[in-house]
């Protein structure tokens, strides 16, 4: 059987809204297609290396746990830049795509210094952005979630969509998230994974491209999936 690594960063402070589900639904479809994925979690990073992993993984957590755990992250930087500059693929949800960036000015205007790893910032505001969102997304189809976050994130990079129904990256642009090589950096809760197969199936299938083992079956039954997509879609639709 083929293997792959996952870390998962800070899992002990960073599993805000059942983040956790998503390293679940990346085991059970790597199941799927007979990869066996070994998961690592990653709480200190003194003298840690990326040399055995294959994808990462940060949750999202306050904004004290996420001030603490970005003091960790920064320790390893440089190297978590350079994976992701050599293409590989991770996954980071609220906080922890908010502090790739080099800073996060809470409400009170205290600026918070991020991994400074992407050029882009976030504002903090008291009142939050929250409910269903839906995104269509030129490379992953219909992408839909949950999202509950004061922040709002600037940046030039692209995205993994735009907002038909929620919020996104912020309160003006109707952009969603962050796609970068093969990073992706996201709002959604819920957690997101489960309920977006195409997803899950990009951070594998890159994984495998980059380890150079094979990524099959190219076709699933994708039919709870997509029923879970839906809800949230009909479900948002009522409450336009």
């Amino acid at each position: 059987m083929n293997e792959l690594t996952v870390y998962h960063f800070m899992s002990d402070k960073l599993n805000l809204y059942s983040d956790i589900g998503n390293i679940i639904a990346l085991k059970q479809r790597a199941k799927k297609r007979n990869i066996q994925l070994n998961v690592v979690e990653v709480n200190q990073t003194e003298g840690v290396t990326l040399d055995n992993c294959d994808i990462f993984f940060i949750g999202g957590g306050s904004d004290r746990e996420q001030s603490i755990a970005t003091k960790e992250l920064s320790k390893m930087k440089t190297t978590l830049k350079d994976a992701i500059e050599d293409g590989m693929p991770g996954l980071t949800i609220c906080g922890g795509y908010q502090f790739l960036g080099t800073k996060y000015i809470t409400p009170d205007g205290t600026e918070l210094e991020g991994l400074g790893i992407l050029d882009f910032y976030t504002e903090s505001r008291t009142e939050r952005l929250t409910g269903d969102i839906v995104i269509e997304s030129d490379t992953f189809g219909t992408i839909v979630g949950f999202e509950n976050h004061g922040g709002r994130t600037h940046h030039h990079y692209g995205t993994l969509g735009h907002v038909t129904v929620g919020y996104g990256n912020n309160d003006e642009d109707k952009q969603e998230g962050i796609h970068y090589k093969n990073l992706l950096g996201t709002y959604l809760h819920g957690p997101i994974l489960p309920k977006n197969h195409e997803i899950t199936d990009y951070l594998l299938e890159k994984a495998c491209e980059r380890k150079g083992i094979p990524f099959e079956p190219k076709q699933l039954d994708n039919t709870e999936e997509e029923a879970a997509k839906r809800v949230i879609i009909e479900r948002s639709s009522k409450n336009k």
